[in-house]
């Protein structure tokens, strides 16, 4: 199983990006096997043909789960989260990919945001969506009981979903 964290963040290096490979590893068991934090992309997003990016978009269409995680930025995922997933084509560009949608926030009020906002652009893009979205609070996701709670509940699921893919 290919595990990739694709992290929405405009902050490099940012507590969204440590959630992702959190939520990662604790879902298949190991660290991931990419995470791209996306921002590192820059200007290249704004457009069709950038190499980094294309190399980017085929190593997410090559992984068999990847974790999509942005902050709840104006009370949905980030548009630079968006400019990427932009780059995948309609219903089929995340074909075979288990798709888990992950949103970090400042409190409780979004936390339906990533299954209500971040979820079905990853399901229109043709990504496999059997998870529920998780929303966690920025300042204590690392301690808080939900996310292994999730874990626990759902590693079960990607595994089977996941079952024979290299």
């Amino acid at each position: 199983m290919t595990v990739t964290v694709v992290v929405g963040n405009p902050k490099p290096a940012s507590r969204t990006l440590q959630a992702g490979r959190l939520l990662a590893e604790k879902l298949t068991g190991s660290a991931p096997d990419t995470v791209l934090d996306v921002v590192d992309l820059g200007p290249g997003l704004l457009g069709w043909g950038d190499e980094a990016v294309a190399a980017a978009v085929k190593t997410v269409q090559e992984s068999s789960v990847v974790v999509f995680a942005s902050p709840t930025f104006k009370a949905t995922y980030t548009g630079l989260l968006k400019l990427f997933l932009d780059q995948f084509a309609g219903g089929t560009g995340l074909q075979d990919v288990v798709a888990v949608p992950l949103m970090l926030g400042a409190g409780p009020g979004h936390a339906m945001a990533p299954d209500l906002l971040l979820k079905p652009v990853l399901a229109e893009l043709g990504g496999t969506c059997a998870l529920p979205g998780l929303y966690l609070i920025d300042q204590t996701f690392a301690e808080d009981p939900a996310l292994d709670a999730y874990a626990q509940r759902w590693a079960p699921v990607v595994a089977a979903l996941t079952a024979g893919r290299p």
